[in-house]
C-alpha cells in the first residue's frame, strides 16, 4: 500500500508568508515608478486642456473687432466678433453715404467668392469705423446697421456687391473706407472665469460693460474644467500698433497643477 504525500498546513502559511514578504518587497520597489507614471500623465493631459484652451481662446481673439476687446475683470474677458470685412464704395453710384441715413451701400468685390461662413448674410452686425468711445461704440450701436432682406446681391464688371442694411446715419467716415462684419448668431463673446471652470459665453449687442461676468441671459458653454485660477489683461488702445492680450491659466487635478502664460496680438486699426 503507497503512502500519501501533500503539504502540511505549516508548510502551507510559511509559503504564503513568504510570497507576502516578496510581494511587499516588489510593490515598495514598484510604487514610485508607477506613481510617477501616472502623476506624469496627469500633467500632459493638463498641459493638453490648457494649451488647446489658449489657442481657442487666442484664434477668437485674434477676429475681434477693433477697439472692441476689454476686461471687465481680471478673470473675464470680452470683446466683438468678425466673421469678415471689406471696403466700401466712397463715391458714385451705390456710395455710402455719411452725411445722411442711408439704406444700403456698395462694397467692392464679390461676396459670394468668400468661403460660406465668411460671406455676409442678412441678420450679420455692419459696423463702420469702430473706436470704442463715445458716439462710435459698437457695443452701444453707434456706428452699427443690420444687414436687412433682401441678402447681399452681386453685380457689375469689376463685381460690386449692394449690401442692405436697416436705415443708418454712420457718425464717422473709415480713413481707408473699410468696414467689418459681425455674425448674426455671436454679437458679443466673452471668457470667464467662475467656480473652477473656463466658461465662454455669447450674448446680443447693445451691450454695456458688466458689474460682473457674465450677465443674465447670456449663452454659456464649458470651455475647461479644474481651473485653479486665471487671469486677462488687456493692453489697448492704439491705433498705431496692435494692442495686447495676456492669458494666464492654471489648471489643477490631484495635486498636479499646469500653468500657462499666452499673448495674442489684437489689431487695432479700424
Amino acid at each position: 500500500m503507497r503512502k500519501l504525500r501533500g503539504f502540511t498546513l505549516v508548510e502551507l502559511v510559511m509559503v504564503i508568508v513568504i510570497l507576502g514578504v516578496i510581494g511587499g518587497m516588489v510593490a515598495v520597489f514598484m510604487r514610485g515608478p508607477i506613481d510617477a507614471y501616472f502623476a506624469s500623465a496627469r500633467r500632459a493631459g493638463l498641459t493638453d486642456v490648457a494649451d488647446t484652451t489658449v489657442r481657442r481662446m487666442g484664434r477668437d481673439i485674434r477676429k475681434a473687432l477693433p477697439n472692441s476687446v476689454r476686461t471687465p475683470t481680471n478673470q473675464c474677458i470680452e470683446f466683438i466678433p468678425t466673421k469678415t470685412g471689406g471696403r466700401y464704395r466712397a463715391q458714385g453710384t451705390g456710395f455710402l453715404n455719411f452725411a445722411a441715413s442711408t439704406t444700403s451701400f456698395n462694397e467692392l468685390g464679390d461676396n459670394t467668392a468668400r468661403p460660406s461662413d465668411q460671406q455676409i448674410a442678412v441678420n450679420d452686425v455692419v459696423v463702420v469705423y469702430n473706436l470704442g468711445i463715445a458716439g462710435s461704440d459698437a457695443y452701444a450701436q453707434d456706428n452699427t446697421a443690420v444687414v436687412d432682406t433682401p441678402a447681399p446681391t452681386v453685380s457689375g464688371t469689376p463685381a460690386e456687391t449692394t449690401i442692405t442694411i436697416v436705415a443708418k446715419k454712420f457718425p464717422l467716415e473709415s480713413g481707408s473706407n473699410r468696414f467689418h462684419v459681425v455674425p448674426a448668431g455671436e454679437q458679443v463673446v466673452g471668457f470667464v472665469c467662475t467656480g473652477g471652470q473656463l466658461l465662454r459665453y455669447t450674448t446680443g449687442l447693445p451691450y454695456a460693460a458688466p458689474a460682473s461676468c457674465p450677465r443674465s441671459g447670456a449663452t454659456t458653454s464649458v470651455l475647461a474644467k479644474n481651473i485653479s485660477a486665471c487671469n486677462f489683461s488687456y493692453t489697448g488702445s492704439d491705433l498705431q500698433r496692435n494692442a495686447l492680450v495676456r492669458m494666464s491659466l492654471q489648471l489643477t487635478d490631484s495635486g498636479e497643477t499646469v500653468s500657462l502664460q499666452h499673448e495674442v496680438h489684437v489689431n487695432n486699426t479700424p
